[in-house]
């Protein structure tokens, strides 16, 4: 993350994005794969990473070799060809997208922190218990915990969409794209950026 200034002399909080380029590794329809569907690829990789099966795949694409693949499903039959690229140009400024990725793994957390809990009270009487989760169900009936349970767990690495980023500007040089706020997942993440 960063910051631009507006033509106001407003800081804008904004994320730095490398969209791309990206090229198209393969083209699904209805006819040969039963949906439509665009596969592409980002992150180029050395040829001792990638399995011969791959290598043919890419091969067959007309593409370097690369490390991502994903796919992007489609209403319509697609209008592109293996080998051709998606690049930054398809988004404008102004434009509303959605970002999804994982999240940042935090770890097996208590549930306080992954719950916001309050907690017990803090004063006389209260011992050894003030982070604990307390009751969780009843007694004999129904003799179990009910599933959904907020209780302590492993906290993040999950897919998370963000919606509603606008873009504050498009680089084409540089092949990024300038997001308002922020997005999901650590620093040098990979994420996937769809109009809305």
């Amino acid at each position: 993350m960063t910051r631009i200034f507006a033509g106001d002399g407003a800081a804008v909080p904004v994320t730095v994005i490398q969209a791309g380029p990206c090229p198209v590794t393969q083209v699904k329809t209805v006819e040969t794969d039963g949906y439509n569907a665009l596969q592409i690829a980002l992150t180029e990789d050395k040829e001792k990473h990638v399995s011969k099966a791959m290598k043919g795949h890419f091969a067959k694409a007309g593409t370097g070799l690369y490390r991502e693949l994903r796919e992007i499903r489609l209403e319509n039959a697609p209008e592109m060809e293996p080998g051709q690229e998606l690049t930054v140009e398809m988004f404008a400024t102004g434009d509303v997208v959605k970002v999804t990725a994982k999240s940042i793994g935090k770890g097996y957390q208590g549930r306080m922190r992954r719950w916001n809990f309050a907690g017990s009270k803090d004063t006389h009487g209260c011992e050894k218990v003030h982070r604990n989760n307390g009751s969780i169900g009843n007694n004999t009936f129904p003799g179990h915990v009910f599933k959904g349970r907020k209780m302590a767990g492993h906290w993040g690495n999950e897919t998370v969409t963000e919606m509603g980023l606008v873009i504050v500007d498009v680089r084409p040089a540089d092949n990024v794209i300038l997001v308002k706020g922020s997005v999901p997942g650590p620093k040098n993440g990979l994420v996937l950026v769809r109009k809305q």
